[in-house]
């Protein structure tokens, strides 16, 4: 470690930064015992260090460690020595389930952040984590999530987004601390109702996945402030659907027809004319005279998600323009409030996040 390095380093500051420094190798040799043992907190990302540096365990008092954008393969057993290690941050190495040292699970670390490693499973060390409130495991290889989750009681965010998980298992249902729960950009094709036990649940981020419904259960969750789910068929095919297709010379004559209430015999019309308009669909907002035929507007409406969110329902209207509420039955025990009361993203931000 040079000179330039050293100039970062304040006497008594608690955290030594290290950023930046094109280091592969750490010496602690010209920072004396007292100085080590007041070091709390270390950032070393951004360097090119392959192996993890030995003279990081020789810390005795670190609470914070960031070694993230290094080349890490492996992360060695000396690191069990640090007790007082609370948030351990390697982002962007290339660390498998292979990499870390038995005794792992042991520390007592409360925030571990992995993301953009190779992880293809969840090692069994982090499901020994007892005292975890934050695990990151985002952007690795992950095909599924243990069972064994269930352990991580104290967990309060889980983030393992960007993955190839495909399924959630009911287990998960039983962190019922968690908060914020992250598993966007995966291959999910459906959420198990269990899940609605989360009732400490404030965000929930599910977009770019593989689902094609909701369970009815999730209304239970009233404490959700976020739901993301955009990207998914169950959105694309609610917008694809919402494509207006202008009406034609004959349909924009017969809704003049049925909505001026144009009087007409019969024999004053060929029989393909009369078969049309009787083809006529009332429009469903109760303040719109219209009709429609073939045009109309497919438009979302949500409901029951206890006055915050609601699930989509599908309504026919005769025009872009017609966007008050329309009248239906609601597909619950309780209606939902009109959406004329609730703001635009509000409505939005379920769907499209």
């Amino acid at each position: 470690m040079n000179m330039e390095a050293f100039s970062r380093i304040e006497r008594r500051s608690t955290s030594l930064d290290l950023t930046h420094m094109n280091l592969d190798t750490l010496s602690l040799e010209n920072i004396g015992d007292e100085r080590r043992k007041a070091i709390q907190q270390l950032h070393v990302a951004f360097n090119r260090f392959s192996v993890f540096p030995h003279n990081v365990c020789l810390l005795s008092s670190l609470q914070f460690l960031d070694i993230s954008n290094n080349q890490l393969t492996v992360i060695p057993e000396e690191i069990a020595r640090l007790s007082s290690l609370r948030t351990l941050i390697a982002k962007n190495n290339r660390l498998n389930q292979f990499s870390l040292p038995k005794d792992f699970g042991t520390m007592q670390l409360e925030t571990l952040n992995l993301s953009g490693n190779r992880f293809e499973e969840v090692p069994p060390q982090f499901l020994k984590l007892k005292g975890l409130l934050s695990l990151s495991l985002g952007g690795n290889r992950l095909s599924s999530i243990p069972a064994e989750i269930e352990n991580l009681t104290r967990l309060e965010m889980l983030y393992l987004g960007g993955n190839l998980i495909t399924a959630i298992p009911p287990e998960l249902a039983n962190l019922l601390r968690l908060r914020y729960l992250v598993l966007c950009d995966n291959r999910i094709h459906s959420i198990p109702p269990q899940l609605t036990r989360l009732h400490s649940l404030l965000s929930l981020s599910l977009h770019n996945n593989l689902l094609t419904y909701l369970p009815r259960e999730i209304l239970s969750l009233v404490h959700l402030q976020e739901l993301s789910l955009r990207g998914n068929p169950l959105v694309v095919r609610f917008i694809r659907d919402m494509t207006y297709n202008p009406p034609s010379l004959l349909e924009l004559a017969g809704r003049s027809v049925k909505s001026q209430n144009v009087s007409y015999h019969p024999s004053d019309l060929p029989s393909n004319l009369l078969h049309y308009l009787s083809l006529a669909s009332k429009c469903p907002n109760p303040k719109c005279a219209g009709v429609y035929f073939e045009s109309c507007v497919r438009h979302i409406r949500f409901v029951d998600f206890c006055g915050k969110y609601r699930l989509p329902l599908m309504h026919y209207l005769c025009s872009p323009e017609c966007t008050s509420p329309c009248s239906s039955t609601p597909q619950s025990d309780a209606e939902s409030e009109d959406e004329s009361s609730v703001p635009a993203d509000r409505l939005q931000r379920v769907l499209l996040g």
